[in-house]
């Protein structure tokens, strides 16, 4: 990681305030580079107008247009996923997390480490 992003190793390891406040992007470039690495998924961003709501992730997995929510933790709120499955009906909707899998009515969460699985 150290060497694309070209952020010090030690930042990450001991807990620096710089790490903290980029978690969330640098997990999702973890699970962007799992997802190309692993799959043949064209992955593109959703967001309504004015960025009310976003979601970090949408591909396409045979015929249904699938939503992927990044968490960096344990923190589930994804308002932006909610947003979208109440408006477009996926049949399938995901969101990575540092939680166990878990599936609920509406979604599905897969744990980060079992992202490739996807």
């Amino acid at each position: 990681m150290g060497a694309l992003s070209e952020l010090d190793f030690r930042s990450i390891l001991s807990g620096y305030n710089a790490f903290t406040e980029f978690k969330g992007a640098l997990t999702e470039q973890y699970v962007l580079q799992q997802l190309a690495c692993e799959t043949n998924y064209s992955l593109y961003y959703f967001a309504t107008e004015k960025s009310i709501y976003e979601v970090d992730f949408l591909f396409q997995k045979d015929s249904d247009i699938v939503p992927l929510e990044i968490k960096a933790e344990e923190n589930l709120k994804a308002k932006g996923l909610r947003f979208y499955c109440d408006k477009y009906h996926p049949a399938l909707a995901i969101r990575t997390s540092m939680s166990s899998y878990r599936k609920q009515d509406w979604m599905i969460n897969v744990p980060l480490w079992a992202v490739q699985s996807i």
